[in-house]
């Protein structure tokens, strides 16, 4: 297999270098034209559901409730046999979970919470409201009819729609499905996606002399299974084009997507570009202005997307999140989420090179006056250690022309935990 080597001008950070970068904007509208919408559905049983995403809306079979019941531990009656009177005969107790039964006239039925309304009844008085006298009920406020009621139906009609299509399933939309009675669901096939990490210095078992563990990829694989991938684990190439583009040969109808990390740079050992090419690829954009992470190559490879992303690790989770995450959702038909849309502001001075937009991390510290999210810097801007994202509670992104942040200056983030809470 014949590799051309990509050749490419001076990596440094100079003006004329970040002219020839794509922004983060436009490389995220590059990473997105890559894949397209997953058209396979199958049908999954509710108890395996989670995580899924729904391939269409999904609709009530049945009005909810299902039958008039009662909203309260009381006493059931027709209010018209009151007519002056303040007591009544107790006929009987109905709990939930019996069936409906008549309501013998002139006469009360002990109820509970969710009961079935016995039929003939237009009102239940709170137990608070009544004194019990075992086979008596002295009713101390007359109700009004519908009083406590919860009707057929009320809740929702048959059709109603419980989830828009494309809904990721969380676990109170298998409370709320399985309260409807719905034991399977039609979802949208898993993305099909493979990861192989590049270098002869990583080792998944026993290390020799100047090895080092490979964190990318089980990294990689635990992101992409979080995001609902169903994912391969291809294990790591070595620094050789020829032996890449092997392993990449006929791949690319298997996967929707593939993730590389490590070798997209400028280096001699950087050889992905070339292998991609060699194995029947195309590159379709290369270098993102953006800290870490500027090497970031976006191609096809058959039927699937190719992302290579960086090999340092900080730069591998950036990159995961500022572009597969969007591409799985595409794959998936969901909405595009922003990468950082919670606003906050600086508790930190910073001054910085522009020309690049910046990702760091941040541990959100407290909230200001106005409930905004203070946010601290973690670390020192160094892409190869992913121990300031260890103690972070998200991600901080700043433009590509900032060159200082003061205490107060307005912040945009992506907290780990949605409610960005502090711990």
């Amino acid at each position: 297999m014949h590799i051309a080597r990509v050749t490419a001008g001076c990596s440094c950070d100079s003006l004329a270098d970040a002219t020839e970068m794509m922004s983060v904007t436009d490389a995220l509208v590059r990473a997105l034209a890559q894949v397209a919408p997953i058209t396979e559905t199958e049908s999954v049983p509710l108890a395996t559901a989670l995580g899924r995403t729904t391939a269409g809306a999904v609709r009530a079979t049945e009005a909810m409730p299902f039958f008039d019941n009662s909203a309260m531990d009381g006493f059931a009656l027709r209010c018209a046999d009151l007519d002056g009177r303040c007591c009544l005969p107790v006929a009987g107790t109905i709990a939930a979970g019996d069936a409906p039964c008549d309501l013998p006239a002139g006469a009360a039925m002990r109820i509970f919470t969710g009961a079935p309304l016995p039929l003939g009844a237009d009102a239940v008085v709170m137990v608070e409201a009544c004194v019990d006298k075992t086979t008596k009920v002295h009713i101390e406020r007359a109700p009004a009819v519908g009083d406590n009621i919860r009707r057929a139906g009320s809740d929702q009609a048959v059709g109603q729609k419980l989830l828009d299509a494309n809904t990721r399933i969380a676990a109170h939309h298998i409370g709320l499905l399985s309260a409807n009675g719905i034991d399977a669901v039609e979802v949208i096939r898993k993305p099909r996606l493979a990861v192989f990490s590049t270098g002869d210095e990583l080792q998944s078992g026993p290390r020799a002399p100047g090895q080092i563990p490979d964190s990318n990829r089980p990294m990689l694989l635990a992101l992409a299974r979080e995001a609902g991938a169903d994912v391969t684990d291809l294990g790591i190439l070595p620094d050789d084009a020829a032996a890449t583009a092997e392993a990449l040969h006929g791949i690319g109808d298997r996967y929707d997507l593939i993730l590389s990390s490590g070798a997209v740079s400028m280096g001699g050992k950087d050889h992905i570009r070339e292998a991609l090419i060699a194995a029947g690829g195309t590159v379709h954009g290369w270098r993102v202005a953006l800290k870490p992470g500027k090497p970031v190559m976006f191609g096809t490879l058959g039927a699937a997307a190719f992302t290579g992303l960086p090999g340092n690790p900080f730069a591998v989770h950036v990159g995961f999140h500022l572009f597969v995450l969007p591409q799985l959702a595409r794959l998936l038909g969901a909405r595009i989420a922003p990468f950082a849309p919670v606003p906050a502001i600086a508790g930190f001075a910073w001054s910085r090179k522009p020309g690049r937009a910046e990702v760091f991390p941040v541990r959100l510290a407290a909230y200001d006056e106005a409930g905004l999210p203070v946010l601290e810097r973690l670390g020192q801007s160094v892409s190869a250690t992913l121990l300031p994202l260890a103690g972070a509670d998200g991600l901080a992104i700043v433009p590509a022309d900032c060159r200082e942040i003061s205490p107060g200056t307005p912040l945009f983030w992506r907290p780990f935990c949605p409610a960005g809470d502090v711990t």
